[in-house]
Parts: structure tokens; C-alpha cells; sequence
């Protein structure tokens, strides 16, 4: 056992480094992201979410980078790469509608105006609704319309129409009439 950490004592020490390096990162980021969905009124649910994401991200740089310092050659790195995504590439265009409405969950948690309790009027010609946000999740907004009526909104819709705030905070305020 002994020899084997004599023979890789590099391959060791760069592995450990890397991961304390990852961890470091990944810190900072899962702070970073939950400083920023406190300040912005979103709730840890999203957050944790975001910083789920952000940890996959990362985990996929690690093995990447651990090629590397295991000796791979680039060429045979590019090539499980390319054929992994050849095949993500395939599976993503299959489920591209999924893939939207998850980007779409990401760019609303940093930018999106509107909050859990809000009543929003959402101008789609088809179907209006004038609703209160009850939950944002990863793929679709659980809305409630007035009648009582639970509405899932896809997420890329909405930052496709047109959206107006109607009342700031609806929920709190039915709660104390």
C-alpha cells in the first residue's frame, strides 16, 4: 500500500488540492446564490436549487480537470467528451421544452420582478389569467386564479408574455380580511 502512494504522491496531492479548490468554490457560490435570492425575496427552496446546480457544474469541471492530472491524453479526453455530448446533444434536442423551462427557472431567480404573493395579470391572447403567485419551481409557476383554481405556468412562457404587476404581496393581504 505504501508504494502505491509513493508512486502516485503527485496524482495525490494534485487530487486533494483540486478538491479543496472545488469545495472553496463551491462555498462561495451556495453563499453567493442565497445572499442573493435573501435580497431579491425568493426563497431558499430556489436557492438551494440554483446551488444544487451550480454543484453539478462543478463536479463536472473536477473530472475533467482530474483527467488531466491522472495522465489522460487529450486526445482520448476529446474524444469521451465529444461522444458524451454527441449523446446529451441528442437526449437535450429530444427534451429541449424541459431544458427551456429550466434555464428559463434559472434566469427568473435573478431577475424575475415578481414574488411569491403577487397578483399578476399575464396578457396571453389566448388565455389572460390575472392570478396570484403561489410557488416558482424549477420547471413551471403554480398560480391561483381568483375562482380558487390552481394554474402551472411554464416557466419560458412567462418570460415570453407580457406580465403586469397587480398587486404587490396578494396573499398577505387576503390572509388578514
Amino acid at each position: 500500500m505504501s508504494e502505491f502512494f509513493k508512486a502516485y504522491q503527485t496524482e495525490i496531492i494534485r487530487t486533494a488540492v483540486l478538491l479543496i479548490l472545488l469545495l472553496i468554490i463551491r462555498s462561495i457560490i451556495v453563499v453567493t446564490v442565497k445572499k442573493i435570492g435573501r435580497k431579491s425575496g425568493t426563497t431558499e427552496a430556489r436557492a438551494n436549487l440554483i446551488g444544487r446546480y451550480a454543484t453539478v457544474t462543478l463536479i463536472l469541471i473536477a473530472i475533467l480537470i482530474e483527467a488531466f492530472i491522472l495522465g489522460f491524453e487529450t486526445q482520448d479526453i476529446t474524444l469521451v467528451f465529444s461522444s458524451v455530448f454527441a449523446v446529451i446533444g441528442i437526449a437535450l434536442f429530444a427534451i429541449w421544452s424541459i431544458l427551456s423551462n429550466v434555464t428559463s427557472g434559472i434566469i427568473m431567480f435573478f431577475s424575475f420582478p415578481y414574488k411569491v404573493g403577487d397578483k399578476i395579470k399575464i396578457h396571453d391572447k389566448d388565455y389572460p389569467l390575472e392570478v396570484i403567485i403561489e410557488d416558482i419551481r424549477a420547471f413551471q409557476l403554480i398560480l391561483r386564479e381568483d375562482t380558487g383554481d390552481l394554474v402551472t405556468y411554464p416557466n419560458n412562457l412567462i418570460l415570453q408574455k407580457a406580465v403586469t404587476l397587480i398587486q404587490k404581496d396578494a396573499l398577505s393581504d387576503n390572509s388578514t380580511t
